[in-house]
């Protein structure tokens, strides 16, 4: 059966259709793969104590807001003050090499210098407060952190990240939201 003129043009149209479509395809998926890559492969510096979250927030389920006391009041989430855990620590798991290191920090009065993953560049502004007002969950850009043998950031917190999650959640997307 021969095909008249009408019904090629159409035939090559489709054809030239799926040949863009899965390059554009293609070039989504490997972009997205490097993506992951890059924070898969990036290593973090050593925190000075290596604090279990896999126990803390897996096994004995405390809430994030628990360790981070200020992510319900300020920009910043902030870390524990050492009497925080040494109210649980000065009884509990005191064998182990990590919680002596947090009792050596405790009784030298010295805090822990712990070092941040999570860093936004200064001409942004982002509040945890506003976040977890709006019912954000702490894992939709932190991620599963209470599985996470050691924490790392595994969501770029990009403009293009950010920008998205605004439009799902029918958040504001004007710039001054977030620029200063």
């Amino acid at each position: 059966m021969a095909l008249n003129e009408a019904q090629k043009k159409k035939l090559l149209r489709a054809a030239l259709a799926m040949v863009a479509v899965g390059y554009f395809g293609a070039v989504v998926l490997l972009g997205g793969a490097l993506g992951i890559w890059r924070l898969e492969g990036t290593h973090y510096p050593a925190q000075p104590i290596a604090f279990p979250h896999t126990v803390h927030a897996g096994e004995l389920g405390m809430v994030c807001t628990f360790c981070h006391p200020y992510a319900e009041t300020a920009r910043s989430a902030g870390v524990p003050a050492l009497s925080k855990c040494m109210a649980c620590h000065q009884q509990i798991a005191t064998e182990k090499p990590e919680i002596q290191k947090l009792t050596r920090y405790w009784e030298d009065r010295e805090p822990v210098a712990w070092v941040r993953l999570h860093a936004l560049p200064d001409f942004i502004y982002f509040s945890h407060k506003r976040h977890i007002s709006a019912d954000v969950d702490c894992f939709a850009c932190h991620g599963p952190v209470a599985a996470m043998a050691e924490v790392r950031p595994i969501r770029p917190l990009t403009m293009g990240f950010c920008v998205t999650c605004h439009k799902v959640r029918n958040a504001p997307t004007d710039c001054w939201t977030c620029h200063l």
